[in-house]
């Protein structure tokens, strides 16, 4: 693995001790990434720059980006690259699960959540944090100072997720909270029944932010291969059954990915951006969905 790499495995990051060291190293994995890609063009510069558009003065035209990505990018300025964006963070009960040799549901997203966080601030973006339950337990409002970034990241540090769940409540909630438009960043499992939680998504594009959902979940969750034998545990009601997981294994992948695709599906329909992540994954698939998202405002 290219050292670059290194920090963007989620098993390399949780060793780390300080979260703002995770983040660090995550954003610079991440950017060293772009810098070496050859098929990344938008992506060299990040916000300080975004393509060429008709109307635009060719005096303001980056000949440099152009020539290492063959195409046309102008250099913004500070009050084109102003964002306002909240980290939407899932703490319920079921975010704390992890299969065996992997990082928890929430491990991943916060660590996600704390790079992203750096990422804007240093991108002079103001960004604000959400962490919620069955409720909104903690609401930071966007601010682009650097000092604010240590208080996101230490609530972000101290939070552990509670025994309560209620996305769809949480989520709708947080809409009616938030009163200037901007980008909403959410990092769950979704589990909740199906119906609220896409309303809830809907709620904040009825509000006129724009979305990105990533849906973090276990590899087990996906694949459900738990071996012969199991046992179960509800993580919010702490019943236990016994099963074999092989015998059932076809039908919950089957109600899983309808699940997921279902979700995916509306997400597209209402233009909320929608990302699949796998707590194996590297953490720059995340953070691509974002760049992209980010260009497009």
């Amino acid at each position: 693995m290219e050292d670059y790499r290194k920090y963007l495995d989620p098993k390399a990051v949780a060793k780390l001790k300080n979260i703002e060291i995770k983040a660090r190293l995550v954003v610079e994995g991440f950017m060293a990434g772009l810098h070496r890609s050859p098929y990344h063009g938008f992506s060299v510069e990040f916000a300080e720059h975004r393509q060429y558009q008709p109307g635009d003065e060719i005096k303001h035209i980056d000949w440099k980006v152009y020539g290492r990505t063959d195409k046309y990018y102008v250099r913004q300025f500070e009050e084109e690259t102003n964002l306002r964006s909240i980290i939407a963070l899932d703490k319920s009960a079921s975010m704390n699960f992890a299969s065996k040799g992997n990082i928890s549901k929430f491990e991943y997203a916060s660590y996600l959540s704390a790079a992203l966080a750096y990422l804007l601030v240093k991108q002079r973006d103001a960004v604000g944090l959400a962490l919620y339950d069955d409720h909104l337990t903690t609401y930071l409002p966007p601010r682009s100072k650097t000092s604010y970034l240590y208080e996101i990241l230490k609530s972000i540090a101290s939070t552990t997720p509670s025994n309560l769940t209620g996305t769809s409540a949480a989520l709708d909630e947080l809409a009616e909270r938030i009163k200037r438009r901007g980008l909403i960043i959410i990092f769950s499992d979704f589990f909740d029944e199906e119906k609220s939680v896409l309303n809830a998504l809907k709620h904040f594009r009825h509000k006129n932010h724009e979305v990105i959902a990533f849906q973090i979940l276990d590899p087990r969750e996906l694949d459900f291969k738990f071996g012969s034998g199991a046992n179960f545990k509800d993580m919010e009601t702490n019943e236990e059954i016994i099963s074999q997981p092989y015998q059932i294994q076809n039908s919950y992948k089957s109600a899983v990915n309808k699940f997921i695709e279902n979700i995916k599906r509306e997400c597209f329909a209402h233009n909320i951006g929608y990302q699949l992540i796998n707590t194996t994954d590297p953490f720059d698939k995340a953070l691509q969905e974002f760049l992209a998202k980010r260009h497009k405002m």
